[in-house]
């Protein structure tokens, strides 16, 4: 596997995000579309009052990679497969052929209404640099704190979930073992046992939903594996909420079969950034700051 593409989650949005689109008939039927299943204007979803709820954040993020995939794909680029982290799950198994764009708008406004219900507030993600994966774990062990260890990004950056007075509960600790913390913008607790419950009610609606084999290879963060078959699919996103990210597994699982090059698609470059510390002689973009040449180029089959 030599090229992926790469969407962002939850954190990366911005303001906005969906009304600076090109001019292209890919980017209207996107609109069109969404604003069909949503009952609503684009413009309702990412200003900037509406980006502090799980809902907008997650469907404007779900929008804008599915119509900037399908836009690299209709000008000619062939990646070999496509991770997202997160909510970027959905728009990654949409453009792999995997879930039509439709249901998955109405998954994705069910998943972020369910998380958002089930904690309104108090609660949220704390990035932690320059511990580990196993001093977190020791820490958090030793503390015994409700807080968990939810994203593992790099080797020595991941992200904790729980109630933000448990949090913050756990910054001495952590700052005094050399970590660097940091809130995100995320209200609720991610990719941790509290979201159990809430996966179980989307994995129900999931029931009545057909998922395709891919046309190209859908790689799980949760898993840090290719996933193959409708029923794996189905079962990683549906649960994806409650289940720790292995980015920093499923990158490097990539990299040892050949990973060359990994297109983000917008917004933010968090992704670009993770994935250059592992393939540094390789080709890390950006979709809105490369030049679209060049992204059709490094995308062919035969180019690395």
């Amino acid at each position: 596997m030599t090229s992926i593409l790469t969407c962002p989650g939850q954190g990366a949005q911005q303001p906005n995000m969906l009304q600076h689109w090109p001019e292209h008939p890919v980017f209207t039927q996107a609109r069109t579309l969404s604003e069909a299943v949503l009952g609503q204007r684009l413009s309702a979803l990412d200003h900037p009052e509406a980006l502090q709820h799980s809902r907008s954040v997650q469907l404007a993020l779900l929008i804008n990679a599915v119509a900037w995939g399908r836009y690299l794909f209709s000008q000619g680029c062939q990646p070999n497969g496509l991770l997202g982290l997160s909510i970027g799950a959905y728009p990654a198994a949409v453009l792999a052929g995997c879930l039509k764009f439709e249901e998955a708008l109405e998954l994705v406004a069910l998943r972020g209404t369910l998380m958002q219900d089930a904690f309104p507030e108090g609660y949220g993600m704390m990035a932690v640099q320059g511990l580990d994966r196993y001093q977190l774990a020791d820490i958090l062990a030793r503390h015994q704190a409700p807080v968990y260890l939810a994203n593992i990004n790099a080797e020595q950056q991941c992200v904790l979930s729980g109630a933000w007075a448990a949090l913050d509960a756990q910054k001495p600790a952590l700052q005094a073992a050399g970590g660097h913390c940091q809130p995100l913008r995320i209200s609720v607790p991610s990719h941790c046992p509290l979201m159990e419950s809430s996966a179980q009610t989307l994995a129900k609606a999931f029931e009545a939903i057909t998922i395709q084999t891919p046309e190209i290879a859908y790689i799980s963060a949760s898993k840090a594996r290719v996933l193959k078959t409708p029923e794996a699919i189905r079962e990683d996103l549906a649960m994806n909420m409650a289940r720790q990210v292995k980015w920093f597994d499923a990158s490097r699982l990539l990299v040892e079969r050949g990973l060359k090059v990994a297109i983000e698609l917008p917004p933010s470059g968090t992704l670009t950034g993770l994935l250059k510390r592992l393939m540094p002689q390789g080709h890390c973009l950006r979709t809105e700051t490369t030049r679209l040449d060049t992204l059709q180029y490094l995308t062919q089959p035969d180019t690395i």
